[in-house]
């Protein structure tokens, strides 16, 4: 990872931070964007990174950014799209409002990012492109993220079909979708309509270790890995299940 250009959305807090300090810490180069360009600074100052204000809903901050990048530093190896917002709203409440901002914010800027970081990918035929997904993109934990869920599965998709889109000309071009559980974060808390503190829920999975799985999979690129291996072996037994609602009546879907 030595000397490795690695572009971060949302990198202000949460995973996106700590993601940066992790990779920075293994010698890479970081690129930090997100919309708080005095946080952006004290985290660049601390890593020797560059900070670049960057709204992803907008296409043409996302087109900066890159520029911004190549500019400074002259190449990109990995770029990571993190940034995304959650929802506390079921399905049955959800208004076209509540849609559109989940789009935006977690399925557009991730069709940003790739579509401004590709075309320097396939001049150079190699590089990295990350989407950070949620593993409720897979199990319906949480009715109450339902549009959030629904975002993070269209992730899942393009990231698929972009992998098969470039597997066979770009061999060299990894995709990566990565699948958190619950992390011990403010994201909860920065909810469209407010949400509980996933700091405060049982079980949260710090964010240093994940951190520690997204370099590891910069280091050793796979398709698709969930931060904990608990949620790869209820996938296996979710989706290879004759009903889902079988298994969606029992633990951890429900607890008493």
């Amino acid at each position: 990872m030595k000397d490795k250009v690695i572009v971060i959305t949302g990198a202000s807090a949460g995973i996106g931070a700590a993601v940066a300090e992790e990779v920075a810490k293994r010698g890479a180069r970081v690129v930090l964007a997100s919309r708080r360009q005095d946080v952006l600074d004290a985290l660049a100052a601390k890593l020797g990174g560059l900070a670049v204000a960057t709204d992803v809903t907008r296409r043409a901050d996302v087109e900066r950014l890159r520029d911004r990048a190549l500019d400074k530093l002259g190449t990109i190896d990995v770029w990571i799209n993190n940034a995304g917002r959650a929802i506390s709203r079921p399905v049955s409440e959800l208004t076209d409002s509540d849609l559109d901002t989940m789009i935006a914010d977690n399925v557009k800027s991730v069709l940003y990012g790739i579509q401004a970081v590709l075309p320097h990918f396939k001049q150079h035929k190699r590089g990295h492109i990350m989407s950070i997904s949620s593993g409720l993109s897979r199990f319906p934990f949480a009715p109450q993220r339902s549009a959030y869920s629904a975002a993070k599965a269209a992730v899942n998709a393009l990231m698929a079909n972009l992998r098969v889109e470039l597997r066979d000309s770009f061999p060299e071009i990894k995709c990566t979708t990565v699948l958190p559980g619950v992390v011990a974060t403010e994201f909860g808390v920065n909810a469209l309509h407010g949400g509980v503190d996933n700091r405060k829920l049982p079980g949260a999975q710090g964010v240093g270790e994940v951190a520690q799985v997204i370099a590891d999979v910069i280091e050793r690129p796979r398709a698709e890995v969930y931060t904990r291996p608990q949620m790869l072996d209820l996938a296996a037994r979710y989706f290879s299940a004759d009903d889902v609602s079988v298994i969606e009546s029992q633990p951890p879907f429900r607890t008493t």
